[in-house]
């Protein structure tokens, strides 16, 4: 069954509603980096909420990927909003960032393009 996909008026409307609409603030912005940047090199967790393949090459499918980027819900919402860097974050600890490929995704954020 393929997942429901948020659209961009629900997107704006959970976005509008932070720090309340949280969950849903942070599925759709993996769903807007995983539509803006395709792939499987990278895989980018939000738990509990969420994760995406991101970054063209590598084709991942099974066990722990080899590139990895894992960080908390406020965090990933303050990163893909610009409301924080992603030095500030490495700087806080907020983040675990591991793999050869895996900070190619650093230069993905802020999302410009938010739908």
């Amino acid at each position: 069954m393929p997942i429901k996909k948020i659209t961009a008026a629900q997107g704006a409307s959970y976005l509008a509603e932070l720090p309340e609409s949280l969950p849903m603030a942070t599925r759709y912005l993996l769903q807007e980096m995983q539509f803006q940047h395709p792939g499987g090199t990278v895989e980018l967790r939000v738990p509990p909420y969420g994760a995406v393949q991101l970054v063209g090459g590598l084709s991942h499918r099974r066990g722990t990927p080899p590139n990895v980027v894992e960080m908390n819900p406020e965090s990933f919402v303050d990163l893909a909003l610009g409301k924080v860097s992603w030095e500030e974050l490495e700087r806080a600890g907020n983040m675990l960032v591991s793999g050869a490929r895996a900070l190619e995704i650093r230069n993905l954020f802020p999302i410009h393009e938010v739908r």
